[in-house]
């Protein structure tokens, strides 16, 4: 475990350590100090030597108390700082396309090289947020969810073309620091899809002002605003575009610089660092890395020629060339920087930033639809509806089979001990919601499956008329579909018919409102079979020779698709393939297979929530016009 994820590193009970350094680095006075003027200590081991810099420092809490650990703490800060970096500006498989991290092992490399922090920024998405915050906890690592925002200097609802006065969009790296600020970057991501769509998903500085909160932001690539200007040569834009992200994020933007040796790069760099010095602003080194490995470059370009549909032999195609995009260590960093003057501040800060981050996920908490019920309790509800279905049940089953007398009690018990368990587990609003719309769309005459997964086994659910069979009379567990050992949300598979599904999904939008409800995502991955004619296509492979190979996968098992790996295994062909003429492409495709690809909403699943959902979670918007989470 990593000392940046367990150490907060406080002083005076107030800052955090990081947060102190900052203020030190970007003022030519200690703040409560005498009138020492600390701008000539350029050097942060002489600033850290001074006894009036750690006297005030250990002396600069609330209480006034002496903090003796101050100095010692300090020096074990620092240490850290020099000694690793955090990168902050990293694409995984989510950048489609593009990205070419996947995350486990890029994560895994991170952990095994010290990197005590990893943020994630894919372009204008939060897709992989979930599984790479559990990736790292798994890692020990800290994690930090951001995202490389599109920004539109204009408006975001100007959506007209550049040749006929409209903007463009430029990058903006975003950080979430916290909680608050997890939710903001979810409501930017949200709004980049629901108003803001033109091309990319884009925010303006409207929205990043409105939603800052919480926020790090990072001036961005070669392609950010900050980038552009400069490349341009308009300073004095450049000057006012970074004023304007500083009174937006205050002491929370960062100006950033990466150590490609391209001219470009080179550029944008010397461009920042004198904004930094006339400014104030500090500058951070990320690496805008797209790949695990240093030999992963080619992969990824050839990743970029399936993005645009070109082949990695035109000389038009969009390329990365001259730069270095894979996961540095804070060694690769100094290095490639060569003789830049503020390389170790620049890296180092990565550190700080990181050390300001602390997000954490809470999946024990559910956020249950509110159902309407009547100034009655939900519980006391969904017992007066579950103990009438019974009765209109029990008639059914009269009707149809031999009712024994003794029968009563065996399901009158059922119900009563399923009715304390779900109201003993929170569920009863879940219950009820899922009911009404089921019952809705029974009385239009919409078909609806009778039940299908663990669910049949509740009596309850049939009473309620979720489903159409007795657990009772078909020995159906209850515990298999809810068991007090194992907390967690009731699964209630329902099947709608087709031509009905829309408008049962209509009925649940007017019910709860447009924002509380949202279709799921699903992602479309690089399949073996796939991967091998994507890379085929963009080597210039003829289609006979790529469809050939690719068959040479073997079919499906059970639903699921044979890895090329295991498939050379199963196959003497193709690892004749694979081993001769065909090792370039072979390689190239295992290292693509996988890949998200792109993404669709899914067929059936439908999340309702008890507020507007992009307060939780980031959403798009679907060809449709549909929110759809992300």
């Amino acid at each position: 475990m990593s000392r940046l994820q367990h150490q907060s590193y406080p002083q005076g009970g107030e800052k955090s350590v990081g947060s102190l350094l900052r203020s030190i680095f970007i003022t030519p006075t200690l703040r409560g100090a005498s009138s020492v003027d600390y701008t000539g200590f350029t050097d942060k081991r002489q600033l850290f030597a001074d006894p009036i810099f750690f006297d005030t420092l250990s002396r600069s809490g609330r209480t006034g108390r002496k903090d003796e650990g101050a100095k010692e703490r300090l020096f074990e800060y620092l240490a850290l700082s020099s000694s690793t970096f955090v990168h902050l500006h990293l694409h995984t498989q989510y950048s489609l396309l593009d990205g070419l991290n996947k995350i486990d092992p890029v994560i895994q490399r991170a952990a095994a090289i010290g990197q005590p922090a990893i943020a994630m920024t894919d372009h204008g998405n939060m897709h992989g947020a979930i599984q790479f915050y559990e990736s790292c906890q798994k890692s020990g690592i800290k994690p930090i969810i951001g995202c490389e925002l599109y920004v539109t200097p204009g408006s975001r609802h100007d959506r007209r073309p550049v040749s006929q006065g409209g903007e463009g969009h430029n990058h903006l790296t975003i950080l979430a620091m916290n909680n608050v600020g997890y939710q903001n970057l979810c409501r930017l991501v949200s709004l980049s899809y629901r108003e803001g769509f033109y091309f990319k998903p884009r925010v303006d500085h409207e929205l990043l002002a409105r939603y800052h909160e919480g926020l790090i932001a990072l001036s961005g690539c070669l392609s950010s605003e900050v980038g552009e200007l400069v490349s341009r040569d308009d300073i004095e834009n450049a000057r006012k575009r970074v004023e304007k992200y500083s009174s937006i994020f205050g002491d929370r933007y960062y100006l950033e610089v990466q150590p490609h040796q391209i001219r470009e790069q080179q550029k944008l760099n010397l461009g920042c660092t004198e904004l930094a010095q006339s400014l104030g602003i500090p500058l951070v080194a990320t690496t805008d890395c797209h790949y695990l490995e240093e030999e992963d470059h080619y992969a990824q370009e050839v990743l970029m020629c399936i993005s645009t549909g070109k082949q990695i032999t035109d000389p038009d195609r969009m390329r990365h060339e001259g730069v270095h995009l894979y996961l540095k260590s804070r060694e690769e960093m100094i290095r490639e920087f060569g003789e830049w003057r503020y390389a170790d501040d620049a890296v180092s800060r990565s550190v700080e930033i990181a050390e300001r981050c602390g997000l954490s996920f809470d999946f024990s908490t559910y956020y249950m639809p509110k159902f309407e019920a009547s100034g009655e309790t939900l519980e006391s509800l969904m017992r007066k509806e579950a103990r009438e279905g019974f009765g209109e049940r029990l008639k059914e089953i009269k009707a149809r089979r031999e009712w024994r007398a003794e029968e009563q009690n065996e399901y009158e018990e059922r119900l009563e001990e399923e009715l304390d368990l779900i109201e003993k587990m929170g569920f009863a609003g879940y219950f009820l919601v899922v009911s009404d719309f089921i019952v809705w769309a029974k009385k239009q005459g919409i078909p609806v499956g009778p039940g299908r997964g663990s669910a049949a086994g509740s009596l309850v659910a049939y009473c309620l008329r979720i489903t159409e069979l007795d657990p009772i009379e078909h020995k159906l567990l209850f515990e298999r579909f809810l068991n007090p050992e194992r907390v967690s949300l009731p699964d209630i598979d329902v099947d709608f018919c087709i031509h009905g599904r829309d408008d049962v999904i209509r009925y649940v939008v007017e019910k709860y409102g447009k924002e509380k409800v949202a279709q799921i995502a699903t992602f479309g991955t690089l399949k073996a079979k796939a991967a091998i004619k994507d890379v085929g296509r963009a080597l210039g492979k003829s289609y006979a020779e790529t469809d050939r190979v690719a068959q040479l996968v073997p079919a499906p098992r059970q639903g699921f698709d044979y890895p090329i790996e295991e498939a050379i295994k199963m196959e003497p062909q193709l690892r004749d393939y694979a081993e001769g003429e065909g090792r370039e492409l072979i390689s190239l495709a295992m290292k693509i297979e996988g890949l998200t690809r792109h993404t669709s909403t899914h067929a059936a699943g439908v999340v309702i929530g008890d507020r507007p959902l992009h307060e939780l979670l980031p959403m798009m918007v679907d060809k449709d016009g549909n929110d759809v989470t992300q």
